[in-house]
């Protein structure tokens, strides 16, 4: 399957051609334009440059601006392909990672012996570069969530968040395109950047709007920056499973937190995924995700405040996470220069958590909802930050009828933020 065109930043003509390989040989880069050059493995230890783009390989044989490939070649779970290049960059073509992707979908994936590698944490890590900010839990997927910042009126602060599978990928992601301004275009070009960008194959825009055409989604931009790190995180050379909260990734950023994904995870050979759904009269870890989730519970971004539920005791105990990431929207405006999760919201995480064991011992819990009650004896012990990950306890006490009553707690590193006690009503939606 052959994609041509030329590279964004170099500007030169390119024809990609992506090739079969054996099992265990990895995603590697081949220019068939320098004789006996040495295939490129797409590794982390292999970047040789991060600015404004990822590039692979020393100063004799590189590739440039990989990024858009890897996250097709990453979002369709590929371990082991060969990718040809007769040029330096991957050909831009829209500006977007829909041509590598379809182009992998048409082409038919084939199934070699073997298990994938599957990177994992033990604990969350957290890693700041310039202006980027990231945070990375340990997860048994890959989730981004991730917000952007630029003094824009069409871009502004954006936050999305997506579960990142072949399907969300090629839905919400794939086509989101490249963008820049027309203010930076002289100095990008003084560095030898952007040679090969236009209005046909990125988003364009000058002070005030976009001067190349209209965009496909409202929030393209943060779209593309989440198909970056996609990219950029397929240099772990593993699928990456870990909860990612970015503000303001960086193709830099990116590439230092898989250095640390790297150091600190644990690489697994096969599926070690949870299994999914939980067992009505069995208690064990990660019983919901976060698709779960949000298939229980009518809440959404910004006010969906559950990431995960651990354990299940049906009618009696429930155990639920609430990773606080620097991005929370409400960091902006609460005690701002000192970030402390509103006592409020806390409240509402916990509630949500009570939410989901209700709504796990209804029949045709689709047609359910939970309205909250009563609050009583609520004390807040510890104020809770950025980075802290809100452990919450809640025991059943009462249950009569559609009515439960609930005590909870909130812990972060042990140490309980929150109590409180509950009542809560199941009713018709």
């Amino acid at each position: 399957m052959e994609l041509g065109g030329i590279g964004l930043h170099l500007g030169k003509p390119c024809t990609l051609t992506f090739k079969p390989a054996p099992a265990k040989h990895g995603i590697v880069f081949v220019r068939t334009d320098i004789p006996d050059s040495a295939p490129i493995p797409a590794l982390v230890g292999q970047v040789s440059a991060s600015e404004r783009r990822t590039q692979l390989g020393n100063k004799r044989c590189s590739v440039h601006t990989v990024e858009h490939v890897l996250a097709a070649v990453s979002a369709h779970g590929i371990d082991d392909l060969t990718i040809a290049m007769d040029g330096p960059e991957p050909p831009i073509l829209d500006g977007s990672a829909a041509a590598f992707f379809e182009a992998l979908s048409s082409a038919g994936l084939a199934t070699l012996e073997g298990q994938p590698d599957y990177l994992m944490l033990r604990e969350p890590v957290r890693i700041i570069d310039g202006d980027s900010v990231y945070e990375a839990y340990p997860s048994s997927e890959l989730e981004l969530d991730v917000t952007i910042e630029f003094s824009h009126p069409i871009i502004g602060r954006q936050s999305s968040r997506v579960g990142v599978t072949r399907e969300t990928f090629g839905s919400e992601l794939a086509s989101a395109r490249t963008f820049g301004f027309i203010r930076e275009v002289e100095q990008l070009r003084g560095k030898g950047l952007i040679k090969g960008a236009s209005l046909e194959n990125a988003v364009v825009l000058d002070d005030s709007t976009v001067v190349s055409g209209p965009l496909r989604w409202s929030d393209e931009f943060v779209r593309h920056k989440m198909m970056d790190c996609v990219g950029d995180l397929a240099l772990a050379g593993a699928h990456v499973r870990a909860r990612i909260v970015a503000l303001r990734p960086s193709h830099r950023g990116t590439v230092t937190l898989v250095r640390e994904l790297v150091r600190m995870g644990v690489k697994k050979t096969g599926n070690g995924a949870s299994p999914a759904g939980p067992k009505p009269d069995q208690r064990r870890e990660v019983v919901y995700g976060i698709e779960d989730i949000m298939k229980a519970l009518p809440h959404r971004y910004p006010f969906l405040l559950v990431d995960r539920i651990l354990e299940i005791e049906p009618n009696k105990r429930i155990v639920g996470l609430k990773n606080v990431t620097i991005n929370e929207p409400f960091f902006a405006g609460h005690f701002p220069g000192h970030p402390v999760m509103p006592g409020v919201l806390i409240i509402e995480a916990m509630a949500q958590v009570g939410g989901m064991l209700l709504m796990g011992s209804v029949k045709d819990a689709e047609s359910k909802i939970v309205y909250f009650m009563s609050l009583d004896n609520v004390k807040f012990r510890k104020p809770v930050k950025p980075g802290d990950q809100i452990r919450f306890e809640l025991d059943v006490t009462q249950i009569r009828g559609m009515v439960c009553k609930m005590r909870g707690v909130g812990k972060v590193d042990g140490e309980v933020v929150v109590e409180a006690e509950m009542a809560a009503m199941v009713r018709d939606r």
